[in-house]
């Protein structure tokens, strides 16, 4: 699965490790992962109508892992509680809600956003791709 900090890295053309793996990713046809919390955060940023139209259209091409709302939203919320509780507080709730999305799709999450190793360190079950940085 790959995060919107990766997407809008990506859309941006930026040259970073995450950018590159993504964009093997896609010309290999391997499958990459989107979740509906990350399809949100990048539509979000679309800066025109046709601009969204667009990423709508390419991103909607990808497969989704789709969790039971009721299920994704109480796991997410106990997430950021236990996160809490150790001390860390994610600067997103979103963050939370991708993260319980990665754990129930079973799916690595590829990003770029400091906040998912925080959360990982107090799940386990949150897996992360490793860039070597």
């Amino acid at each position: 699965m790959v995060d919107s900090s990766v997407w809008i890295a990506y859309l941006r053309g930026d040259n970073l490790i995450e950018v590159e793996l993504l964009t093997e990713a896609l010309e290999q046809g391997a499958p990459v992962w989107l979740a509906p919390p990350i399809l949100q955060e990048v539509l979000q940023g679309a800066d025109s109508p046709d601009r969204f139209s667009r990423w709508d259209r390419v991103l909607g091409e990808l497969p989704m892992i789709i969790a039971d709302p009721l299920e994704a939203a109480r796991s997410a919320a106990h997430l950021y509680a236990r996160c809490r509780w150790a001390g860390v507080t994610p600067r997103s709730a979103n963050d939370c809600l991708i993260a319980t999305h990665a754990i129930l799709g079973d799916s690595p999450l590829l990003h770029r956003d400091r906040d998912f190793a925080l959360i990982a360190g107090v799940e386990p079950k949150l897996i992360l791709v490793d860039v070597g940085k």
